[in-house]
């Protein structure tokens, strides 16, 4: 099981502290979201949601605070690095633009020693499920977020978000049969009698 980098926690309280002091809604995303909300640790990068027209205020005030920005092709996003550890500003979500709303929905989670707005589960699932495509399917670390983040999701809402994506709603009668879910899928799967353990974490491989 990876662990999180310790410069990574600092580098997610700094952006965190800063958005925060500039006045600018925000939430933690990605998977730093989801080893806050108790899931598999993150190990890559630090991900952020705000809305579109906060872009250049949250890249001005992280400037001020040493952090650097790079241009990136992506429409979606914003790269900037504090040394070589990325954070992603993310201002849509699988082509919907990040509202005020969605960064409500949000819950105060401490992260390290600061408290900050960590992206509600179930649009964490949402999101990570409509990212799932023909050339992008691997269901295995997807399973052990939604076993750990399994009591905080409304798991409804999730279904009517994902209903149009073919690959989510598979995944979703997985989650019903290993038992994850309870008929979430709404196809009345029953959950293997057998089933004795569903892996929390699993292993990343090059």
């Amino acid at each position: 099981m990876s662990e999180v980098e310790p410069d990574l926690i600092e580098t997610t309280k700094l952006v965190a502290v800063t958005l925060k002091k500039a006045g600018i809604p925000f939430a933690l995303a990605g998977g730093y979201a989801v080893y806050a909300r108790g899931g598999p640790p993150s190990v890559h990068d630090t991900d952020f949601f705000l809305r579109e027209e906060d872009v250049s205020r949250a890249v001005a005030a992280l400037t001020e605070a040493g952090l650097s920005h790079e241009e990136c092709p992506e429409d979606w996003l914003v790269k900037v690095f504090h040394d070589s550890r990325l954070v992603d500003l993310i201002h849509q979500m699988n082509g919907r633009p990040v509202d005020l709303e969605m960064l409500e929905r949000a819950d105060e989670v401490e992260v390290g020693s600061v408290r900050m707005p960590v992206l509600d589960a179930s649009d964490i699932v949402i999101g990570k499920l409509l990212a799932f495509s023909a050339h992008h399917c691997d269901f295995a670390p997807m399973l052990a977020v939604s076993r750990a983040l399994r009591e905080q999701v409304d798991w409804d809402r999730v279904v009517s978000a994902t209903a149009a994506s073919p690959y989510a709603r598979a995944f979703l009668v997985l989650t019903d049969g290993l038992g994850i879910t309870d008929g979430a899928s709404g196809t009345g799967t029953v959950a293997a009698p057998h089933l004795e353990h569903v892996p929390d974490t699993y292993e990343e491989t090059a």
